[in-house]
């Protein structure tokens, strides 16, 4: 690259310099633009907003539809202050929170649109502007109203000043501000375009929201530093994904792992087209092996397993590009930040050894803005504490295993969620999988797994949870399984795994039904006599009643003793339920009845023959 630019603006200027009439970004229906026009609409957009008060340091919120306005917004915004990008379908008390934390000089909106933005921000004193173009405009052009003219206060932003504001998701603890400087943004451009091998012939089709850091840096900032060119989509439709790999010929694409499943979706349900594309990228949630197979043959090209967060300016590792060697089940290789891992002390720990992930580099950000309590929490001796858990190995792949605040402690052994999905996605009927805490009254939590089933495919709890045996040790088997029709997802379609347990509190508690056999009956007695509680029904599950490796060989010590009824402990484990275990243990006696008369055909003594009459009727009975 000729030169090295200091800011976001600098490195489209050197491309509109080197290559003026290289198609910048495409968009379906529009005509392109190319590196020359789009650092003309860049300057003429910052401009507009520094006439209405923007200046480096001030917060300039963007919240347009995903697409190439939002793209000019963002690089413009941040070309003249801080841009803020957010989502315009937040609801009220997130635009009031949003809005109140950043305190931006102005809010630029859709003409028209977002009435309840525009509430929040009238309330606050916030200027909206007005962004406003056609489907007849090329790619990213568009004119600004609605503001005030004020004196510019002139200067630009250097490199490190702020150049994009985002929050962390706010999912285990209240939203962060994220301030990653025009330094962070472009160090992990680089390092995610020298990771890919981008080049400027490359061509990306960004599927992701540009007010998330994924499709941001990966997507849009990645190719900018390559010179090469971005397809802004309206963000994933299955119905239009295999039309715009035909029409624009894209290279690769990055996504989340929920979008992968639905471009899977889409290239098994026609035929394949012909396509240009030379690798797909998975990043922010843990990509499946399964998925990640899957998708690699329908696609015919690698897919690239990568590891990123917002406060690292998205990228931290990523699996290298054939023919060097890619793991799967790791995130790959250091990709620009060194990464270690610490205990709890802080200490760095050796290869191999599992602890927290910690990060250091260009990349990452300095500190959260105005939070001090956060940044004395999340930095330790110059490394960024993720908040991960994983281990280096010997050849220097990095395999995250969960997140510290979603660890289950089951009764002392910690459980990472991760691992039970894993095992999960192994059986073929799994489309989708989501491993969580709930509340126990003796272990402190228990495992309970919501899954979502591939269409057509039938299963049940008692079945999935026996294929989890000897995948999983038996303490990371859940003891609860629901199945749903989705799982819940945030604006990018990450996984939301706190406060599952809340929201399927209804499918987790069971409905109080009677024993109706007698084995059922003496299940469900002795479940009670163990646990010490009244009453137990058919459905009730031994763990969450309290239940616990102990209790439960109590449970089948007492069973044994009155059915000799020999059960190994993982039965209980695979079979939780009054009804399932009473079904477990009438297979498991009518199994020793059948081969015990099978011995008794074999006699041929001189009593044999009224033995084997015996047998013949209770055979018969049995079966």
């Amino acid at each position: 690259m000729e030169g090295q630019p200091r800011t976001l603006r600098d490195l489209v200027a050197l491309w509109a310099r080197c290559a003026p009439g290289t198609p910048a970004l495409l968009a379906p229906g529009r005509e392109p633009l190319t590196y020359k026009g789009l650092l003309d609409r860049l300057e003429r957009t910052a401009g507009a907003l520094a006439r209405c008060g923007a200046a480096p340091g001030e917060r300039v919120a963007v919240a347009l539809p995903n697409g190439p306005e939002m793209a000019v917004a963002v690089l413009s915004a941040a070309a003249v202050g801080a841009c803020a990008p957010l989502n315009q379908n937040l609801t009220e008390a997130a635009w009031r929170f949003c809005l109140s934390d950043l305190q931006p000089k102005v809010l630029l909106l859709p003409a028209g649109q977002c009435a309840t933005a525009r509430k929040v921000a009238d309330a606050l004193a916030i200027r909206c502007l007005d962004a406003q173009w056609t489907e007849a405009s090329p790619a990213g052009v568009f004119e600004i109203s609605g503001g005030s003219s004020v004196a510019a206060p002139g200067g630009e932003p250097g490199s490190d000043d702020v150049a994009i504001v985002l929050h962390t998701s706010g999912t285990t603890s209240r939203p962060k501000q994220v301030p990653l400087t025009h330094r962070n943004v472009l160090a992990s451009a680089r390092n995610v375009a020298s990771t890919l091998k981008l080049a400027s012939a490359d061509r990306c089709l960004n599927v992701m929201p540009l007010f998330h850091v994924h499709g941001l840096v990966a997507a849009l900032c990645a190719s900018l530093w390559a010179g090469a060119s971005v397809v802004c989509t309206p963000g994933m439709r299955e119905s239009d994904f295999l039309d715009w790999l035909t029409a624009f010929e894209p290279t690769w694409y990055t996504a989340v792992p929920t979008i992968h499943e639905a471009a899977l979706r889409a290239l098994r349900s026609r035929p394949m087209p012909v396509h240009k594309l030379r690798l797909a990228r998975s990043s922010s949630a843990a990509l499946s092996m399964r998925l990640g197979t899957d998708l690699e043959s329908a696609l015919g090209v690698p897919v690239i397993n990568a590891y990123g967060m917002t406060e690292a300016a998205h990228q931290i590792a990523a699996n290298p590009l054939p023919p060097a060697r890619r793991k799967p089940g790791t995130v790959g290789l250091p990709s620009g930040p060194e990464v270690g891992i610490i205990d709890a002390s802080g200490s760095l720990l050796a290869v191999g050894a599992m602890g927290e992930i910690v990060v250091r580099g260009e990349n990452v950000v300095s500190g959260y803005q105005g939070d001090e309590e956060a940044n004395r929490g999340a930095f330790m001796n110059g490394w960024f504490r993720t908040g991960d858990i994983g281990y280096l190995d010997d050849d220097g792949y990095l395999t995250i295993t969960g997140r510290l605040k979603e660890l289950i402690n089951r009764g002392g052994e910690k459980v990472s969620p991760g691992d039970v999905e894993q095992a999960l996605y192994e059986h073929e009927a799994v489309q989708q999988a989501a491993a969580f805490a709930v509340p126990h009254s003796t272990l402190g939590e228990d495992i309970a797994a919501a899954v979502v089933l591939h269409p057509e495919a039938s299963l049940t709890p008692e079945a999935l949870r026996r294929f989890l045996i000897g995948r999983v040790a038996e303490a990371k088997i859940p003891s609860t399984v629901v199945f749903v029709d989705e799982l819940p997802k945030g604006p990018t379609g990450k996984l939301q795994r706190i406060g599952l347990a809340e929201r399927l509190a209804d499918r987790l508690a069971s409905r109080f039904v009677s024993p109706r056999t007698p084995m059922e009956t003496l299940v469900a007695e002795t479940f009670a006599a163990v646990l010490g509680i009244e009453r137990v029904g058919l459905h009730d599950n031994f763990f969450a009643l309290g239940g616990d490796s102990l209790r439960g060989n109590q449970v089948l010590a007492r069973l044994r003793a009155q059915r000799r009824a020999d059960v190994p402990l993982m039965a209980l484990f695979t079979y939780p339920t009054v009804a399932e275990l009473a079904r477990e243990i009438e297979a498991v006696e009518r199994s020793r009845l059948l081969q015990a008369l099978e011995k008794v055909e074999r006699l041929d003594d001189a009593g044999g023959d009224r033995l084997l009459q015996i047998a013949r009727q209770r055979r018969g009975n049995a079966g």
